[in-house]
């Protein structure tokens, strides 16, 4: 192999990393949407998008799991090539490690329904959507945070910044909705709707990095 197909080779890779993920968590909301047509009566003011791995077609919910848990291994493993390379930056990479481990957790324990009994697995389910909402929030700001230091990530700062805000405000959203009454199930389909936002900008724009370093 030639030194050109070397380079063509190793550089083949972030953008490789970055369109499974783009493919991955496109997936995911695809799943999401036909999980609402699949199960009407799981109503969205009451149930977290969890429940849908609950029941029949449980295992579809399941897959949308395993690939969001795949979209943020690629992204992180992409950022790593071709993301800034300052301390918080990997970090905040780093942290979306974490969060593909969470997600994994998450598809292979199902929680329990409101009102259903405790079981171990929903137990581990909730611990893990503490970790994966944690690890994501605390990455977006960090990554958001780094994108500045960047020449190649400089002008799509200002676009993380602002998804980065939502995420807050939603985060925020979530959590002051979790008690019984209130629309957690509203709140987290909107904090869902807001880091796929965040996910799918930055793997497009990982990407296009990828592809001018060619």
């Amino acid at each position: 192999m030639t030194t050109q197909k070397v380079a063509k080779a190793s550089h083949a890779r972030p953008a490789f990393f970055a369109t499974t993920a783009i493919a991955c968590f496109a997936y995911g909301v695809l799943v999401l949407l036909l999980m609402h047509v699949l199960r009407p009566d799981y109503t969205p003011v009451d149930h977290m998008i969890s429940d849908y791995a609950v029941g029949p077609y449980g295992w579809i919910m399941t897959t949308a799991w395993l690939g969001m848990s795949c979209g943020c291994l690629m992204l992180m493993l992409g950022l790593f090539r071709s993301g800034p390379t300052s301390i918080i930056a990997r970090l905040g990479t780093l942290l979306l490690g974490v969060a593909s481990i969470g997600l994994l957790v998450t598809a292979i324990f199902p929680t329990d329904l409101q009102g259903a009994p405790l079981t171990r697995s929903g137990n581990i389910h909730n611990m893990s959507f503490l970790v994966n909402v944690g690890s994501i929030f605390v990455a977006t700001v960090l990554l958001a945070a780094s994108f500045g230091s960047d020449s190649r990530w400089r002008t799509y700062q200002r676009t993380a910044i602002a998804l980065t805000l939502l995420v807050v405000v939603a985060f925020i959203f979530q959590f002051l909705t979790l008690h019984r009454g209130m629309p957690y199930g509203i709140a987290n389909r909107f904090f869902i709707v807001v880091l796929f936002a965040w996910f799918l900008t930055t793997a497009v724009r990982l990407r296009a990095v990828a592809a001018s370093e060619e």
